[in-house]
């Protein structure tokens, strides 16, 4: 089996910052709560640019990075819950955007962990289909199912996106997934799709569009998900949880993370947090959060890094990789 690894990172954010404050102005709320219980204090919104643009964008530097031309990407892989449409897919889209023409192209729907199941399912297919090159990208435009009257979830979402291109390589890369799912929980965290009105159907199901989420809930999963999932990825690896330069955590909620370290025993520091400024950009806060380390100079050749994710479905996972 060939390793994989990733040979390039790059984002994307929407030039549009909006503070706290401004959320203010829309409900009942304040900078003040809302950092103390999100740590959240800023987060880009789209003003026009939709997920495909912005999945574009972020593939742009990361190839650049990578030094790979889109004509010789094989594969391209985009995690969203925030696609353009249902057909074609943002990943097709991405494709035309690019000029990718040899490239096979899907979407994944795992909401928050979906960049750490796109990075297993890109090596996978890598190794059984003999790819060399991939694109992964995880991207959202959240902006546009969030009920912007529902205080509960308005404060929390933000837009952007995050990929990564990933080459067959001598040298490790990408070392063990651990992926996993609870879809016993997943009325904790929905956005709803079509209603069912047809001539044929027996009743109207009307659906609702917009991010409804049982926080209590998803923060009591969340904790958990991030402990199991940090501690599974390394079983087996002979690898210690010491020798790991960072965590690199789904940026949700600064107190899940804080919570997730103390059950870990792991420092603070050692988990890479940056949702004050961007907040939840669901699929895309892991390579984000990659993106930024790169360009601080944070990420050294032969660093073992964990990316570990949660989110709808319920899902969550975890990566352990080389840089």
């Amino acid at each position: 089996m060939n390793n994989v690894k990733i040979a390039g990172i790059g984002a994307y954010l929407p030039s549009l910052v909006v503070t706290n404050d401004r959320i203010s102005e829309l409900v009942e709320t304040n900078d003040e709560w809302i950092v103390q219980r999100t740590g959240v204090s800023e987060r880009r919104i789209s003003e026009g640019e939709n997920t495909s643009d912005i999945a574009t964008k972020a593939a742009k530097i990361a190839l650049e990075r990578a030094g790979v031309d889109a004509k010789d990407l094989e594969l391209i892989i985009v995690a969203t819950i925030s696609p353009d449409m249902f057909i074609p897919s943002a990943a097709c889209l991405v494709q035309s955007n690019l000029d990718a023409d040899k490239a096979a192209c899907f979407d994944i729907s795992v909401a928050c962990s979906g960049f750490v199941y796109a990075l297993e399912i890109a090596k996978g297919l890598m190794n059984s289909m003999n790819y060399k090159n991939a694109l992964v990208v995880g991207a959202e435009v959240l902006s546009k199912v969030t009920d912007w009257t529902d205080r509960g979830t308005c404060i929390l979402f933000g837009d952007g996106g995050g990929a990564a291109v990933l080459k067959q390589s001598e040298t490790k890369g990408i070392i063990k997934s651990y992926l996993r799912a609870d879809g016993k929980k997943g009325n904790a965290l929905t956005i709803g799709g079509p209603d069912i009105d047809t001539p044929f159907s027996k009743e109207k199901i009307l659906k609702d569009k917009y991010i409804k989420m049982n926080g209590r809930e998803v923060f009591k999963f969340a904790v958990g998900a991030i402990e199991e999932a940090v501690n599974e990825v390394i079983k087996d690896t002979n690898i210690s949880l010491e020798e790991i330069k960072y965590i690199v955590p789904h940026q949700a909620n600064s107190r899940i993370i804080e919570l997730a370290a103390a059950k870990l025993n792991l420092n603070i520091d050692k988990f890479y947090i940056n949702l004050d400024k961007v907040a939840n950009t669901s699929s895309a806060t892991v390579p984000i959060a990659l993106n930024e380390m790169y360009e601080k100079g944070l990420l050294k050749k032969g660093d073992k890094i964990i990316l570990v994710a949660f989110g709808g479905g319920l899902t969550y996972g975890s990566t352990l990789l080389e840089w």
